[in-house]
This record gives structure tokens, C-alpha cells and sequence, in this order.
């Protein structure tokens, strides 16, 4: 009863609040408090939509649509970075988001699920190609521009990074292919019945949440991220430490809901389809149409990261890989990613 009321108490009075804000220009402290418990209404909501259309559908589906649907958000609020010329704010947070995934994400949905269900086992063929399409997608895509063309800049810099791009949204549409259909031919599948489990709701208004709730989280979303400079400016945050940090846990806080959620609820595939699947979205879909995107806008974008911004997001990947591999996990690897995270935030901290 109380997972219901809050959420819906959040949602249909938070989101008023932040559009009257918003008309009014209310302060920009009470704006952010208004923001926050919005998308954490909305993020609840999302996780209850997931459920059911993971009974629906089955966890691949369903975690993929969450994964997509909580990364338009980001799309949408990385677009008009681009217009406005932010390039260098876009990386970030792009980055950012791919390290919350990996580490903030996964590890609290470990920890939860651990805690509660001790040891959970998902299937070690998914697991295996999540390991393969973090290696393509962050250790060699990502790393191979940064070593033949340091700044990503000039002719044969922007050539690098488009032709990088377009091979990266390619092998995505062909592993979603390969996940979805021409898997079952390849490798035993061991597809959990749904009928013993009744969805909370039907699969279209399963959708329909979903795509409300991401509207929603776009437009407070937005709003939340034209707070940061005035909120965080008295904390001396750099801007890195705002786009890698701040705004990747905002971007990423219904995924998070949700990992976090179907972890409690013993669907840990869903939770790694939510995170890593996400994060692999990221990588090999999302970050690549924008530096296409950009060449449209007039600001072009090099698929060049900073050294720090590398080094966080392949680290991550690696670490990652050590723990799904096996295709089971436990409370101590959830602690263990979190640790890492709140290492490598404190190093964006002080840079």
C-alpha cells in the first residue's frame, strides 16, 4: 500500500508543482527539492511498469524497453546540449551515465537482491554476450579513437568517429536481432514460465505507463538539469564532476528505481537487462547518434572522452565483466561496485 500511495502522491502532486514552479520561476533551490521527488514518483512508476511487462513479454523485452525508454531522457536532454554547443558537457555526462550504470546501478541491485535472496542466478549465455558487447562497445570503440587521433579533431578526427559510429549503432541493431530471435538457435535458452504469475497490469497499459513516465522524466528532468549551475555553484563542483556525476545519476535515477526493485523482487535478469543492458545502449546506440546528430546541428562531436573520462568507463567495463561472468551474484559484488564507484566519483571530485 505504501509502495502505491507515495509514488502516486509524488507523481500527480509533484509534477503540478514543478510546471507552477517553472511558470512562476519559483526559487531554484525549492525547484530542485520539486524535481527530485518527481522523478522519484515517476522512476517507481516505471519499475512497476517494467514488472509487468517483463511477465508479458519475458525479462529480455522487458528490460530492454525499460533500458530504452529510461536513455531517451537522456537522448532528449543530450540533444539540446548539443544545439546549445555543450559538447564537452554531452561526453560527460554520456560517460557518466555508462560508469552509473555499470557500477551505481548494478552494484545497488546486487546489493539489495543479495541481501535478501543471498545468491541469484541469471542465465550465463546472457551474461556472456553482455561481456562481448562491453568489450566492443567501451574497450576497443571507445579506445581506439582516443589512441590514433588524440583530439579527435580535424578531417580525418571527425572521419574516425563517424565511421566508428556507424559501426557501433550497426552491431547493436544486430545483437538486439541476434538476442531476440536468432539466439534460440545458437545457445539453449532457458525461458522462465510466466503463467504462474499474474501482471499487475495488461501489456498496453504497461506501455502506456511507460511512455507517459518517460515524458514525464524528460520535462522534470530538464528542469532539474537548469538548477545544477545555481544549486551546485556554492559546493565548488567542477562542470566534469556535474555531467560524469550529478546529472548521470539524475538521467539514470528510473533505471536505478527499477534494477533496484525487480533485484528485490528476485528477477535479476531484468536487473542486469536494466543496468548493463542500458549501459550497452548507451555505448553502442545512443552516444553514436548524437555525434551524427551533431554534424546536423552545426557543433560537431569527436567520439574522443578525456583521459579520466577513458580510463573510469573501461576500468568499469572490466570490473564489471569479472562479476557477471559467471552468470550468478551476491550482496560483497554489489558492495564491491559501489566501492568502486564512490572511488572513481571522488576522483572526479577532485580533478
Amino acid at each position: 500500500m505504501l509502495f502505491t500511495w507515495v509514488p502516486r502522491i509524488l507523481v500527480f502532486g509533484g509534477l503540478p508543482l514543478v510546471a507552477l514552479a517553472d511558470w512562476l520561476g519559483w526559487n531554484v533551490n525549492l525547484m530542485f527539492a520539486l524535481c527530485a521527488l518527481a522523478i522519484v514518483g515517476l522512476a517507481a512508476y516505471m519499475g512497476r511498469a517494467t514488472d509487468s511487462v517483463s511477465i508479458h513479454t519475458g525479462p529480455r523485452i522487458g528490460g530492454i524497453l525499460n533500458a530504452t525508454f529510461g536513455n531517451a531522457v537522456e537522448l532528449i536532454i543530450s540533444i539540446f546540449s548539443l544545439k546549445a554547443g555543450f559538447i564537452t558537457i554531452v561526453l560527460a555526462s554520456m560517460a557518466g551515465a555508462v560508469i552509473s550504470n555499470l557500477l551505481l546501478v548494478s552494484g545497488l541491485a546486487f546489493l539489495v537482491g543479495g541481501i535478501l535472496h543471498k545468491r541469484q542466478e541469471f542465465n550465463i549465455f546472457d551474461a556472456r554476450f553482455h561481456v562481448g558487447m562491453l568489450m566492443f562497445g567501451i574497450i576497443v570503440a571507445f579506445v581506439i579513437p582516443r589512441v590514433f587521433n588524440l583530439d579527435g579533431v580535424g578531417r580525418d578526427g571527425f572521419i574516425l568517429s563517424v565511421a566508428v559510429s556507424i559501426i557501433l549503432i550497426v552491431l547493436y541493431v544486430l545483437g538486439i536481432y541476434f538476442r531476440l530471435f536468432a539466439q534460440r538457435g545458437a545457445y539453449p535458452v532457458d525461458e522462465e514460465s510466466q503463467d504462474k504469475e499474474d501482471a499487475e497490469w495488461t501489456r498496453k497499459k504497461s506501455i502506456a505507463v511507460l511512455v507517459a513516465a518517460t515524458v514525464g522524466v524528460g520535462y522534470v528532468s530538464e528542469n532539474l538539469v537548469d538548477t545544477f549551475e545555481v544549486v551546485v555553484a556554492s559546493f565548488g563542483f567542477t562542470e566534469v564532476f556535474v555531467g560524469v556525476i550529478l546529472i548521470a545519476i539524475i538521467g539514470n535515477a528510473a533505471e536505478n528505481a527499477s534494477a533496484v526493485y525487480m533485484a528485490y523482487l528476485n528477477k535479476i535478469e531484468v536487473s542486469i537487462e536494466i543496468a548493463i543492458g542500458s549501459c550497452i545502449q548507451i555505448a553502442m546506440f545512443v552516444l553514436p547518434l548524437l555525434v551524427l546528430l551533431s554534424f546536423a546541428f552545426g557543433n560537431p562531436m569527436p567520439l574522443v572522452f578525456s583521459f579520466q573520462e577513458l580510463i573510469a568507463m573501461v576500468l568499469a567495463a572490466l570490473l564489471s565483466i569479472v562479476m557477471i561472468n559467471d552468470g550468478d551474484t551476491n550482496w560483497f559484488e554489489g558492495a564491491t561496485l559501489l566501492a568502486a564507484y564512490l572511488i572513481i566519483g571522488i576522483g572526479f571530485y577532485l580533478v
